[in-house]
């Protein structure tokens, strides 16, 4: 029987409350989800789940992580959701990280999975709903994740990578119901968000990782 170690990696929204001393507790999101599914529908496949996403965490902390949490785990598969918190925790003074350092840190990510491991890679967009802020304010902190999440497309296209796209399918989930029964604080989602993750990630899994690419 094939067998697959897959690695979740990011911040707040892949860790999902997971149990940290077991990282093969996937937490309550999408990761869960996700491998609930394709353990169903691959039963010719023995998978290996590890969660290691850390509430928080920005590309500066996953190149800290490097080694112990992508290197020394050896995954064959890893996914990578990143980036919000590079513009949230920036915003208050809106001294904003810039494009150029964010997409080094991403290179310097992807460079070490790639030279280090033998591991397909997966990235997913950061995304952002309306949460309780002024227009002006909203639309400022929008723009500098989209900026971020078009820095993460550019670096997975350039180096031959499934990207997975996620803003847009949250737009159009808040024309169904609003922003909050999606992402309850314009940036974390809730069951039912997740589960729009959980879809268009088991898309990408099907469409492009078993295919090689």
């Amino acid at each position: 029987m094939k067998k697959i170690k897959l690695l979740f990696q990011g911040d707040s929204i892949t860790d999902a409350s997971r149990v940290r001393d077991d990282y093969h507790n996937l937490g309550n999101g999408y990761p869960k989800f996700a491998a609930r599914y394709i353990s169903e529908k691959f039963k010719n496949i023995e998978f290996e789940f590890i969660n290691l996403g850390i509430s928080g965490n920005q590309t500066k902390d996953l190149v800290e992580r490097l080694q112990s949490d992508f290197i020394d785990i050896q995954p064959d598969i890893v996914s990578i959701l990143i980036g919000v918190n590079d513009v949230w925790h920036y915003a208050e003074k809106r001294e904003w990280l810039s494009e150029e350092v964010f997409e080094k840190r991403y290179r310097t990510i992807l460079e070490a999975i790639k030279n280090k491991t033998n591991a397909k890679i997966m990235i997913m967009e950061p995304f952002v709903l309306k949460a309780s802020a002024t227009e002006k304010e909203w639309e400022i902190f929008k723009s500098e994740v989209l900026k971020r999440a078009e820095k993460a497309k550019a670096v997975a296209e350039e180096y031959g990578l499934t990207y997975i796209p996620l803003q847009e399918k949250f737009d159009e989930a808040e024309s169904r119901a609003k922003a909050a029964h999606w992402l309850y604080d314009g940036v974390h989602p809730s069951s039912a968000g997740h589960e729009i993750i959980r879809k268009e990630w088991v898309n990408a899994f099907k469409k492009s990782v078993l295919k090689g690419k």
